[in-house]
């Protein structure tokens, strides 16, 4: 995999960037309307951070020299469109590492925030009103994370400190963690109903869209919370709305489908729900992070040395 030449393109500076290797023409490009040079050149392409789908694999058919795709998410659905246009061979790495810290905070913070009645307070603040009263602790409440990756298992280091009752991990497959073990999907049926709190971190996958829909939301017990700071389209939007209309179930919502939630959508203002404008990773932890993977990436690429967080390799 060595590569002593080529172009590389970058969403920042490279000046920016300690460490890069000095044997590649660095390109500044985040998503514009123009390349920064012929994209025919480029070996080592990382996407612009947070831009659609269609920005992200728009230069991909005009890379044919292309060596490695590097996101700055965790996930790559936004990318996975456009690796047919690419020849076998090129592998595309994720940004483990990245944004455990920062979405496991606002997993957290949504969490206790819904828990705490924080919306409702802010809201009373604003029009000088006094909500005093008992409301939900996390401590000794029961949490299920859906999605045991890097993200959900800083979550749930996340949450050992608040004395939670127990945390309950699933993944796509069976496994045992440093925490504990860990069920398959096909345990959630089972599990479900004994959960205060649902924290969803899996992937966008074909297995995981629509995967709370109807039925997983009927299992849950009547009260409890859903946190998605995974991606929006996990979750079955309409069947959403009618257990939160019901007022049986309440929600935190970092990702939403659609998004950005349009002006007027029926998810603004539904009962017990709490939305944020997907800032999971976007925090001040993002760049130092970012930056550092980039630059680590590059060298080991430059060495013939293997990449870190392969994710697939094309062909």
């Amino acid at each position: 995999m060595t590569a002593t030449t080529g172009d590389v393109w970058l969403p920042f500076p490279a000046a920016e960037i300690d460490g890069l290797p000095d044997s590649f023409r660095y390109r500044q490009w985040d998503g514009e309307d123009a390349f920064p040079a012929d994209p025919a050149d480029c070996v080592f392409y990382v996407t612009p951070y947070m831009k659609s789908p269609a920005v992200t694999v728009r230069p991909l058919p005009k890379m044919p020299a292309l060596r490695i795709v590097q996101t700055l998410t965790a996930g790559i659905d936004h990318v996975l469109g456009g690796l047919a246009d690419l020849a076998p061979g090129v592998r595309l790495c994720n940004a483990r590492g990245v944004h455990e810290a920062s979405t496991a905070e606002l997993a957290l913070t949504l969490t206790l925030a819904s828990l705490r009645g924080i919306p409702r307070m802010v809201r009373g603040q604003d029009r000088e009103e006094w909500h005093g009263g008992f409301y939900e602790a996390l401590a000794d409440r029961s949490v299920l994370i859906v999605g045991y990756g890097s993200i959900g298992a800083a979550v749930e280091d996340r949450l050992v400190p608040f004395e939670c009752g127990r945390i309950t991990r699933v993944a796509r497959s069976a496994r045992t963690a440093p925490h504990g073990p860990v069920h398959a999907l096909a345990d959630l049926p089972g599990l479900l109903p004994e959960a205060d709190v649902v924290v969803l971190c899996t992937p966008l996958t074909e297995d995981t869209r629509g995967l709370v829909g109807a039925d997983f939301l009927g299992r849950m017990k009547d009260g409890a919370l859903l946190v998605n700071v995974a991606r929006g389209p996990v979750v079955d939007t309409p069947a959403l709305l009618t257990e939160l209309d019901s007022g049986r179930l309440h929600a935190a919502l970092d990702v939403t489908d659609p998004e950005p939630l349009p002006a007027g959508h029926p998810l603004w203002h539904a009962p017990n729900v709490l939305v944020t404008p997907h800032v999971g990773g976007s925090s001040s932890a993002f760049a130092p992070r970012a930056k550092r993977l980039v630059a680590r990436q590059l060298t080991r690429f430059a060495a013939g040395e293997p990449v870190e967080n392969t994710v697939l390799v094309t062909g």
